[in-house]
Order: structure tokens, then sequence, then C-alpha cells
């Protein structure tokens, strides 16, 4: 069995690390270079850097604050935020990321994702999702809609059958935000997980909504999730990742302790 990887994501605006509620209302609050070689030095399995503001704005991501991380960090590290082209992937590659997150602009262009599997691997490829709740219809029977540009634009596109496309495509994950869980530090959508998860081949990380060690328990365990992604838990020192680590071991989920 493998191991459940606990992932802090670093959201950045104009170079800062920030953190909202439901993607809106964000405050800045630290440096994410110095905040990411923290989050190293504390056991984090893997981090997350979006570039939260570079689809909406239509620009690139900025490949200079995530050369900085790299630098930094000695953990697989995941890219997203501005994502449009091979070009855009290469990048981000070189800057020192293991892997790319494609999210708005997979949504607009769909063959980026097998594009950039066939040209990088599929272990570097990660179909970021933000989902957000509504009345099922004929257009999204799972009761489930996929939004872009940072929760700003509804696509009327099932996020059941756009994993399922997503992993047809050469995704080798999925990174699973429920907006409307973000930010509330009560718990993941662990109804979106599970319908996620358990119809997909491909590692599903769930994003949204921990406040507790608690939360992250309920939606490893079970076939909801293989990683959790946490920000506002740990962002502002209610709980550290030995903190979060060493409860899951002691409620008998496997993770990797290095201390």
């Amino acid at each position: 069995m493998l191991s459940k990887r606990i992932i802090p994501c670093l959201d950045v605006r104009d170079g800062k690390l920030t953190k909202g509620i439901k993607f809106e209302g964000n405050v800045d609050i630290g440096d994410p270079v110095d905040i990411a070689a923290w989050y190293y030095e504390e056991g984090a399995d893997e981090l997350v850097f979006y570039d939260i503001t570079a689809s909406s704005e239509r620009r690139d991501i900025m490949i200079e604050t995530v050369r900085k991380v790299a630098e930094k960090i000695f953990i697989p590290f995941s890219v997203g935020g501005g994502i449009r082209t091979i070009e855009d992937m290469r990048l981000v590659l070189l800057a020192g990321a293991e892997k790319v997150s494609v999210n708005s602009g997979a949504v607009r262009n769909p063959e980026i994702i097998a594009l950039g599997s066939q040209a990088f691997g599929s272990q570097c490829i990660v179909l970021g999702m933000d989902v957000k709740k509504v009345t099922p219809s004929d257009t999204i029977p799972s009761g489930y809609e996929v939004v872009v540009d940072g929760g700003r634009t509804d696509m009327g596109l099932d996020a059941l059958a756009w994993a399922k496309q997503g992993e047809r495509l050469g995704a080798g994950e999925i990174c699973l935000n429920s907006i409307d869980a973000d930010g509330t530090k009560e718990g993941y959508e662990l109804t979106l997980n599970t319908l996620i998860s358990s119809n997909v081949n491909i590692p599903v990380i769930a994003s949204g909504g921990a406040g507790t060690p608690e939360h992250i328990f309920e939606v490893l365990v079970g076939d909801k999730a293989d990683a959790a992604l946490i920000a506002s838990m740990t962002h502002y020192g209610n709980y550290t990742i030995k903190d979060i680590k060493e409860y899951l071991h002691k409620k008998g989920v496997r993770v990797r302790m290095n201390w």
C-alpha cells in the first residue's frame, strides 16, 4: 500500500502567498519562497504552487518565483496557473518543478493534456479541477460543475465526465478542489471526492476545506483520495505537518514519517 501524501498548497498572487475563502476575499500572508522552504523542513511530502490570477489575467506564470522555490526544496513540486501551451509546461519543468497542473487552459483546449503527456510523461501532468455543486441537469448529471479562471467562469461541464476525459487524454493525477469547501476549514467535500476517485484509475488529491487532522483522516480513508491538499490549517500555525502525520499514524493511516 502506498503512503498517503500531505501536500501544502501555496496560492500566489503578485508574488505573495495569499489565502481566501471560496475563492474570494484573499489576504496576503507571506513570502512563498520562505514558506515553501519551511514546509519542506517540516516534512511535507510534496508542494503545490498556484499562480491564482495568471489564467484570469491571461498572462504567463511567474517563472522566477517558481525557480526560487525550486532552489529551496527537494521534494516533488507541482506548478499551475496560466499554463496554456507545451512551451509553458517546458519552462515550468526547466525552472525546477516535477509536475505541471493544467486547469483552465485544459478545459479550453483539452489537447494540451495529451500533448503534455506525450512530451513529458503522464506522471508530470496533473489535471486541476475547480468544482462547485449545482442542481443536477441533463448537462451536468453528477450535480458538480467545472469552473475556470479561479472560479470566475462557469463552463457547463460535468465534473465526472471531465475527470474521465482527462484520464483518457493522459493526465497522471487529478487535484480536485471543491469551491464550496475552499478555505472554510469545515472539512473536505467527501461526496465529490468519492464520486471522482471511485470512477478513475489515477491518483486523486483532495483539496478544499481542511481544518483539522480529523478532516484529513476522513478523506484519506476509504476510496476518497490518495493525498490531501492543505493550506489554511497550517499557514496560520494551527497545526504542523508533524501534528497531522502523527495523528494519521495513530489512526492507522500509512504516512511518511521522517523524524
